[in-house]
């Protein structure tokens, strides 16, 4: 079998199904669009053909598992199907370049994919680079996770005698919106470990994410005539913009890297007598996660105080540091080193400034999910890229794992 062969069919195909999710569904609607729930079922399909025993229920989480033909330790992969609403991400015309020439790459909305804005296209001069025709995003966040587990349970398909333990595949919905694990059904996880396929450029896999939260803060006014509004009015939306702009700009998305922090004020809507902001709240350390999530609740209600507004706040946290739990458990990290050197592939561990499916599983199961790249570029963007080489290693990657977790 040619890994890299279906690694572009299937990934083409699945890029074809319009699976933007929809934040403002969250919490009312399972999935947020009801073009997840046909690459579900698509997927249920392919799985079935397989040989996986499948379960889809009304979570939407599809699962399937495939018996090992060795003794060994269960381990789970994990990959989302749904896109980013960042920039249009339905409708998306897949663009394939078969013998990449080291050059920028214009699309064909006219958009370029700069050499000087994108220097690692020139490790992959020669190799197939795929894009989107610019006007929407690729999405290889996460149909190439979604590819590289099909094409690696594929390639054990044609290959009966690879040697694998007891497999569990997961695919979710709604991971860009922050609530596709609200109704994972975790009863069903049997594995001591999971992989989630989610990563971005290779060789680095994310064994640490941020703490996370959202802050929604509902303000109430008091209307009255413009003309006649000195001592009376309560400017709902002034309230909130005054919030909004206290926070600190060099604590913002824009101004940090690494293991810095942030506050994002994200949206700001409504009237004078009613309005509404949300703010995000990043943070690796717990306590200073916590001590953000405190510091704006406080500040909100201090400007309120000022103005004689009324607030209503509600904190959400979304997901905590996955690295406590991967700790505890280097086995998980050492597979994938180790997979990596079974193939040429020096293994970088890295943090990711944003989170995964997998950060919730290791919370509430607390079982070790490292997140292992796909190759993707400028994600959740119009000028996004993978490279099929990039997908090719992930997938072998995936499949030495399998193998190290045979017992010897």
């Amino acid at each position: 079998m040619d890994i890299k062969k279906s690694l572009v069919r299937r990934f083409i195909s699945y890029t074809e199904f319009d699976t933007m999710s929809n934040p403002e569904n969250a919490g009312k609607k399972v999935p947020t669009t009801e073009g997840q729930k046909d690459l579900i079922l698509q997927l249920e399909k392919e799985l079935k053909a397989l040989g996986l025993e499948t379960e889809l229920d009304d979570t939407w989480v599809l699962s399937g598992v495939l018996k090992g033909n060795r003794k060994g330790r269960r381990i789970a992969f994990m990959a989302h199907v749904d896109t980013a609403d960042d920039v249009m991400g339905n409708a998306v015309k897949a663009n394939v370049i078969e013998c990449y020439d080291g050059k920028d790459i214009t699309l064909s909305s006219g958009a370029v994919i700069s050499v000087e804005e994108n220097p690692d296209l020139k490790k992959y001069e020669g190799g197939c680079i795929i894009t989107s025709d610019g006007s929407t995003l690729l999405g290889s966040d996460d149909k190439a996770g979604v590819a590289i587990i099909m094409s690696a349970l594929e390639y054990i398909k044609e290959n009966p005698d690879f040697p694998h333990p007891d497999i569990e595949v997961y695919f979710t919905c709604d991971e860009e919106t922050g609530a596709g694990m609200d109704n994972f059904p975790y009863e069903r996880v049997s594995a001591k470990v999971c992989y989630t396929i989610d990563g971005a450029e290779e060789p680095y896999i994310e064994d640490e994410c941020f703490n996370a939260a959202s802050i929604t803060i509902n303000a109430k006014g008091n209307s009255i005539h413009l003309g006649s509004a000195r001592g009376k009015l309560v400017n709902a939306v002034t309230i909130l913009s005054h919030i909004a702009s206290a926070l600190p700009q060099a604590e913002s998305p824009e101004a940090t890297d690494e293991r810095y922090g942030y506050y994002c004020p994200l949206s700001l809507s409504g009237t004078q007598t009613e309005a509404r902001l949300d703010v995000f709240i990043r943070d690796f350390d717990k306590a200073e996660f916590e001590h953000r999530i405190a510091s704006v609740e406080n500040l909100a209600k201090a400007i309120s105080d000022i103005y004689r507004g009324t607030l209503e706040i509600e904190s959400h946290v979304s997901y905590h540091n996955m690295g406590e739990i991967n700790s505890k458990d280097s086995s998980a990290i050492d597979a994938i080193v180790s997979g990596g050197k079974n193939i040429g592939l020096d293994i970088k561990k890295t943090i990711i400034r944003g989170g995964t499916d997998g950060a919730r599983m290791a919370e509430k199961l607390g079982i070790s999910c490292p997140n292992i790249f796909t190759g993707g570029h400028n994600l959740h963007s119009l000028k996004e890229w993978v490279s099929l080489d990039a997908m090719h290693r992930s997938a072998l990657l995936v499949l030495e794992i399998m193998k190290i977790q045979v017992e010897a």
